[in-house]
């Protein structure tokens, strides 16, 4: 690294500028953690890559600020259909256009206060991510290649390709499927692995909406000679064409020229006239596998180093995106001295079965696609053991340290409402209040902090949370749901119901919006209580049998 503004010691390194590593620096940023952010890459990566945003990503997104900047940013294909079979465009009999793909879900409307209107292409993603980060007081430096990463009793040392070194306390190794930090620490893999042949994607701009009128967001081309899948990225005039090589023929990315990616992209669509522009071309393979271990040390795996997931679902981006989220609040506990090194732990105790469970689903989808495009296929998607989309997006569970009386089972594999009841280790429930004058969700209560949410009748554990708060140091905040602070929006809609409480009950969320304790009820002596929820949370026996101030 030739820029000699980068500091040589740093509480965080990331390692990796994709989506998920400037994802990580703004979430740390968010909590008062500057990260420095190195890429190998001369600047950010122009190719789309990765389209599809869930709506747990799109939670993560309203708590940083982006939402309405990805709503902005995404893209509704002009079509109805959103998968189909031809053998080229030009022998197909699409219906005209009549309106734009529907990407919302209505059944999700009770459990998040986001939508998903459309697709997002990862560069758009990242576009918004980079000055967000900087923002939030990361330092993002591109043509830095990591070479190694050695973990030590009081920190790490990278090692980049100019000879210059980084000394962290902690680092996110962030740098892709094939990551030189994970294979450097000798972490092993996972999982089937590599699947099938090599692809080339081959982004292009066309008029096919002129073209044809209309284009399903997903076409599999299926002519001699021409196989191939089309997709949709800006529902204009910007695709994606992914075809196979084979290595073993003597076949490889090098092959694919601008004048052949043309030549492949107008067999696809039956057109040897039509006007193509190729814009890049990338080589990728289908793979799937979990790293064994997501730390070592003071290095911990997020994104496609920790885990690469299938596209079927759009899994893996948004998969590592809530990597980054639940380990960026545990390493800035750490570093603020609020939380012991323990808590670390549980960054893989958490993650890692969320994505062995992730990759296990796509793994299905691969086998019963129809499962995965059907709504209506309940039925049979628990015969086949597939959980429902909206299940692996938002329903997953933890059950760790950092979690008091968890469980990691899933009450229901269609049902994502069951799985958001409150229970600890799942996502805070999500209920309408008013504050202020202004109509919010409980998970913008529980915004990147410790977070008490009591029934009406729960001013008892208010006042000890609060006490408690002062007592460790903690930023905590408190709510009473149905007070004059946070007055249910919809009297119909209760929140105790939805919460698995009593009116005196309360839960506590961590700074990443999980449940991490419930009490159903009031208690003799509150105040004790939570002073040993939060000794056990936070690994600090100083906290045990705290009463606050006195």
């Amino acid at each position: 690294m030739t820029d000699t503004r980068v500091p040589t010691r740093v509480p965080v390194l990331v390692v990796g500028g994709g989506t998920v590593g400037l994802a990580a620096a703004l979430f740390l940023g968010r909590h008062g953690v500057p990260a420095l952010v190195v890429e190998r890459q001369p600047g950010p990566m122009q190719h789309p890559r990765a389209l599809g945003v869930n709506e747990r990503t799109m939670e993560l997104f309203r708590e940083a600020g982006l939402e309405e900047a990805v709503r902005a940013a995404s893209v509704r294909p002009r079509t109805a259909v959103w998968k189909d079979s031809v053998p080229t465009l030009a022998e197909s009999a699409f219906p005209p256009v009549g309106g734009h793909l529907d990407f919302r879900n209505p059944a999700l409307a009770a459990v998040t206060p986001v939508e998903v209107v459309g697709n997002c292409p990862q560069d758009r993603i990242d576009a918004l991510l980079l000055p967000a980060a900087r923002a939030a007081g990361a330092t993002v430096r591109y043509d830095a290649a990591v070479t190694s990463v050695e973990s030590r009793s009081d920190g790490a040392v990278a090692r980049f390709a100019d000879g210059s070194t980084v000394h962290a306390d902690f680092v996110v190794a962030a740098d892709g499927a094939s990551s030189t930090v994970r294979r450097g620490l000798d972490i092993a893999v996972q999982g089937p692995g590599v699947l099938g042949v090599p692809k080339m994607n081959i982004v292009f701009r066309a008029d096919l909406y002129g073209r044809f009128g209309s284009v399903p967001f997903m076409t599999d081309i299926t002519a001699p000679g021409a196989w191939a899948v089309l997709i949709t990225v800006d529902a204009a005039e910007r695709w994606m064409l992914h075809v196979d090589f084979d290595p073993e023929a003597g076949q490889g990315p090098e092959d694919f020229t601008d004048e052949r990616c043309a030549e492949l992209v107008r067999a696809a669509i039956g057109d040897p006239a039509v006007d193509v522009e190729v814009l890049s071309a990338a080589p990728w393979r289908l793979t799937a596998q979990v790293a064994e271990r997501f730390r070592e040390g003071r290095v911990f795996l997020a994104g496609d180093a920790a885990h690469t997931i299938p596209p079927l679902g759009a899994f893996g981006m948004n998969t590592g995106i809530a990597d980054a989220h639940n380990l960026a609040w545990k390493l800035a506990q750490v570093l603020h001295g609020g939380a012991a090194e323990a808590l670390l732990d549980t960054y893989h105790t958490e993650r890692h079965p969320v994505a062995a469970f992730t990759l296990r689903q796509a793994m299905l989808r691969l086998r019963h696609p129809a499962l995965h495009w059907n709504p209506f296929a309940g039925a049979q998607r628990q015969e086949a053991g597939v959980a429902n989309t909206p299940v692996v997006h938002l329903g997953y569970r933890y059950d760790s340290a950092a979690v008091v009386d968890g469980c990691a089972e899933l009450p229901s594999t269609e049902d994502v409402a069951a799985c958001l009841d409150g229970t600890p280790g799942s996502r805070l429930p999500h209920h309408w209040v008013t504050r202020a004058g202004e109509r919010i969700s409980t998970l913008d209560l529980a915004t990147a902090r410790w977070t008490l949410l009591a029934g009406p009748d729960g001013g008892d554990w208010c006042d000890a949370a609060a006490e408690q708060a002062e007592a460790a140091g903690l930023d905590l905040a408190v709510h009473r749901i149905g007070d004059a602070g946070a007055q249910t929006q919809d009297p119909t809609a209760d929140w105790t119901r939805v919460a698995g409480t009593g009116p005196a009950g309360a839960l506590l969320a961590r700074p990443d919006g999980f449940v991490a304790w419930r009490a159903q009820d009031a208690v003799p002596d509150p105040g004790r209580t939570l002073s040993t929820v939060l000794s056990t949370l936070l690994g600090r026996p100083d906290l045990e049998g705290s009463r606050g101030a006195q």
